[in-house]
């Protein structure tokens, strides 16, 4: 078993905790590593790699259901079954940039309402002029609450 790694030393490597570490484990993300004589864990030096491949995958939207499909789906001897990851990451892609759309209406609601001096929602979410109600066909005005 030369070149395996311990708990802390995968944890370190990889830049998780080793809570993580084993959280992923029981999850099935991580096959199931060997153990010394005494107990303790160790992992193939791949195990980092799989790990950071994991956490790139979160960052990039993806949930760890998301993740082990796609562990899964790389195990298999004929990738074609299922969405690989291309496929998902269109869809992830369509998914964040509808994201970013609503997010961009949030912020530009909440600029008006800041330059329209709201201070109370209760009065103004019952003012239909309110740039706090404004839905996009209808441009956003001056209501009565606001300053």
């Amino acid at each position: 078993m030369t070149g395996d790694l311990r708990t802390g030393q995968v944890a370190e490597a990889a830049g998780v905790n080793v809570q993580t570490l084993r959280y992923y484990e029981r999850r099935g993300l991580l096959d199931e590593p060997a153990r010394t004589l005494g107990g303790h864990r160790l992992y193939p030096p791949e195990t980092v790699i799989t790990l950071r491949t994991i956490k790139t995958a979160q960052r990039l939207g993806f949930s760890l259901d998301d993740v082990a499909d796609l562990i899964e789906v790389g195990r298999r001897p004929q990738r074609d079954q299922g969405l690989g990851l291309r496929e998902r990451t269109v869809a992830k892609l369509a998914e964040i940039e509808a994201r970013i759309a609503d997010l961009d209406g949030i912020r530009d609601a909440l600029r008006a309402a800041v330059a329209a001096g709201c201070d109370d929602l209760a009065t103004c979410a019952g003012n239909e002029s309110c740039p706090l109600n404004h839905v996009p066909d209808r441009p956003p005005g001056r209501c009565g609450c606001c300053r």
